[in-house]
């Protein structure tokens, strides 16, 4: 039977012993020696299941196929948008991915998306050169006309999220607040109450400072709850 060595969300140190046995897998960040799943680089640990991965505790985002980003426009082409979601090579996005609508090619594009405009997109496909190739055809796939824009390491997104979902759904029950967190680290957040903007800020600032911490959810309510009140 299989043994962890180092629980879920604590940290380890490359060449440190997780766990041992075959009934865990090592995932990113971690590999099999013989019967031990070693880590290969320093960062948080996460097991899901059988699957154990160490997750870097800084990291540059590199954009995946099917990733939810958070991005601003910087350019209009005739046939395309060019976003910048915080990697060298700004996404693009074709004509044909801008809209449910027919564009006819030589439309004003800027009647849609405009310079500064921030848009919550997919990453559709990486062309041969890594420039992301992203679409707004999808379920909350949009422009964000309101709102405050934060921005946290892309490798605490996931603790902000929580496991299926459930830390950002605390802090948007709590907060009254609409959220959504890119992977690429980039956060929109919108509520009727500036004062609860600062506190959902707060929150999600906190996470990311304590994203190694055990009891992390427990912290935040109780935060959540101080600030808030029940």
């Amino acid at each position: 039977m299989g043994e962890l060595h180092i629980k879920d969300k604590n940290i380890a140190v490359p060449g440190e012993v997780i766990a041992t046995g075959m009934d865990f897998l090592p995932a990113g960040g971690a590999f099999r020696d013989t019967d031990s799943i070693i880590a290969s680089q320093l960062g948080m640990v996460n097991v899901d299941g059988r699957l154990v991965k160490v997750v870097p505790l800084n990291m540059i985002y590199v954009p995946k196929r099917g990733d939810i980003v958070i991005g601003r426009v910087t350019e209009i082409s005739i046939s395309a948008w060019f976003v910048d979601i915080g990697v060298t090579t700004e996404g693009i996005i074709p004509l044909m991915n801008g809209s449910f609508d027919y564009i006819a090619r030589g439309a004003d594009l800027s009647q849609y998306f405009t310079y500064g405009d921030y848009v919550v997109a997919n990453v559709m496909n990486l062309s041969r050169g890594k420039q992301p190739e992203l679409t707004m055809k999808g379920p909350g796939l949009r422009k964000l006309s309101e709102g405050r824009i934060i921005r946290v390491n892309p490798a605490k997104i996931p603790r902000v999220i929580g496991k299926q979902g459930s830390m950002v759904s605390m802090i948007k029950q709590k907060t009254d607040c609409r959220i959504i967190a890119g992977q690429n680290g980039i956060i929109w957040i919108s509520g009727v109450d500036p004062e609860k903007e600062n506190v959902a800020i707060e929150s999600i600032k906190m996470i990311e400072e304590k994203a190694h911490h055990s009891g992390l959810t427990d912290e935040v309510q109780k935060f959540l709850e101080m600030k808030m009140g029940k």
